[in-house]
């Protein structure tokens, strides 16, 4: 007889279990729909461009629509279980009526508004900025994005300046695979094709900095493939045009002047060039403001002093798969090396 009983709590148990469970899976979904509201992601639902505010609105008018159909058919489903069961009878024809409105009219009105207000915002997205809007030239490498101006001499990589409140024209180039150009708080993505030039554009309504992504997968480093675009005033996006046309800044220190020659006579400016000096390479991205960029290696680690010289000694060990390789730099000159980067801005 002992058997039945043991069986009998281990039931119960179990389903006190079960009933347990769904109040649990509650509180794990709500955490993790909490969990995509975080302030510090980006978002193509906290806008702060024209683009992007086009987009959000979208969303939110098919959220709300969607919302209102699902009301609807619960209602009606309510009804039906409720008011309508048993023998209640219903005059010859009105089924008929009720499903062509419900299930063929409505639903044609809603696609035909939703299907105008999209091509209405499709036709603003692809609405070209002013022949003398500022001109950003952005190629996709693997994996980081190098940035140029046009007009301008200078080059830096994963971060566009762009003035707040102007329409920006970006002209898109890949340099290998198909990427994928996305700053979801401005602008919808826009594709990296070989071969192809693309143009999208950005404008942003308040000053910010803004985190963009390559969309595409593109590799074994796609994830740390990100940029970052700085909304600021006029005034500041000049002063910054300005620096980053002229040369480097000189350096003031004997170990930022120890740090020069490190980098100009070593395997550093086989690939990299910083203005103003000997190095000349073009493989890859320009170092002459790399001291005040905000990532190393696209997104992959802060720009700190530590990050930065495990980044100079063995960039694969950071950021595997990358063009760069072990460089046979002598100990004692990389904390003298280190110095002349981050005095670079």
């Amino acid at each position: 007889m002992s058997l039945p009983v043991e069986t009998t709590a281990e039931t119960t148990s179990s389903a006190g279990r079960g009933r347990r469970r769904p109040p649990a899976l509650a509180a794990l979904s709500g955490l993790l729909l909490l969990a995509g509201c975080g302030g510090s992601a980006p978002s193509a639902l906290n806008p702060a461009g024209t683009g992007a505010i086009r987009v959000s609105g979208l969303w939110w008018l098919l959220f709300w629509i969607s919302m209102a159909v699902f009301a609807e058919v619960m209602a009606v489903l309510l009804w039906a279980l409720v008011f309508r069961r048993g023998t209640a009878r219903v005059r010859h024809g009105q089924p008929l009526r009720f499903v062509t409105v419900t299930g063929a009219a409505v639903p044609f009105v809603i696609l035909v508004a939703v299907y105008g207000v999209g091509l209405r915002d499709l036709a603003a997205l692809g609405d070209p900025p002013d022949r003398d809007a500022p001109t950003v030239e952005v190629t996709g490498h693997k994996w980081w994005w190098e940035v140029r101006y046009e007009g301008g001499s200078g080059a830096t990589a994963n971060e566009i300046h762009i003035p707040v409140g102007e329409r920006v024209r970006v002209r898109l180039r890949t340099d290998d695979v198909l990427h994928s150009f996305w700053v979801p708080q401005l602008m919808p993505k826009t594709d990296l094709i070989a071969g192809e030039t693309r143009e999208t554009w950005l404008q942003a309504e308040r000053a910010g900095r803004y985190r963009g992504q390559c969309a595409e997968y593109c590799g074994t480093q796609h994830a740390h493939m990100a940029f970052l675009v700085v909304a600021e005033s006029r005034a500041e996006y000049d002063a910054w045009r300005a620096r980053l046309d002229a040369p480097a800044r000189q350096p003031q220190t004997e170990a930022e002047r120890r740090g020069q020659q490190a980098f100009v006579q070593g395997t550093c400016a086989a690939c990299h060039a910083v203005r103003g000096t000997g190095a000349q390479g073009r493989v890859g991205p320009d170092l002459s403001t790399v001291g005040s960029r905000w990532s190393i290696g696209a997104g992959a680690v802060p720009n700190d002093a530590g990050h930065l010289g495990g980044w100079i000694a063995n960039s694969q060990t950071v950021k595997p798969g990358n063009a760069m390789p072990p460089q046979p730099v002598d100990a004692a000159q990389l904390p003298d090396l280190i110095a002349y980067l981050r005095s670079l801005r």
